[in-house]
């Protein structure tokens, strides 16, 4: 049976958790905004003719599409290197941030301005990998 001791900074990594609940809440509110804006009721989920509100629901759904994955390399990676793990968590919420700013000019392509959220992304995975790797001994 293997023993994981939770350093003491991995408090680091959950805040970087609860911080990307409440940048899900923003883009949440801000699809009622559009929603509103646009004239689109519920329960529409993706307007036929108004690609601007699309840009807005598509920005919020591709990170519900994306989320369960980063929590769990945030929350598995951050075990043995929580504050590496934090700070690539906040690189991916900010990605997340800039992508959806980006989204809701209405232009999908300055969705790109996001993507240096893959950094933290990626780094997780190899925190995450690394750990795995140390747990069976391999490493």
């Amino acid at each position: 049976m293997a023993t994981i001791v939770v350093p003491r900074e991995y408090g680091y990594v959950i805040l970087v958790g609860v911080g990307s609940a409440f940048m899900l809440v923003w883009k949440g509110i801000k699809v009622g905004q559009a929603r509103k804006k646009f004239s689109i009721p519920y329960p529409t989920m993706y307007s036929p003719t108004n690609d601007h509100f699309n840009c807005y629901q598509r920005a919020h759904q591709n990170t519900l599409e994306n989320y369960p994955q980063f929590l769990m390399l945030l929350f598995v990676g951050g075990i043995q290197h929580p504050v590496l793990a934090s700070a690539a968590g906040a690189v991916w919420c900010l990605g997340r941030i800039a992508y959806a700013k980006g989204y809701y000019t209405g232009d999908p392509k300055n969705r790109m301005k996001g993507s240096f959220g893959y950094f933290g992304l990626f780094t997780l995975l190899g925190l995450t990998v690394k750990l795995g790797l140390d747990t069976l001994g391999w490493v």
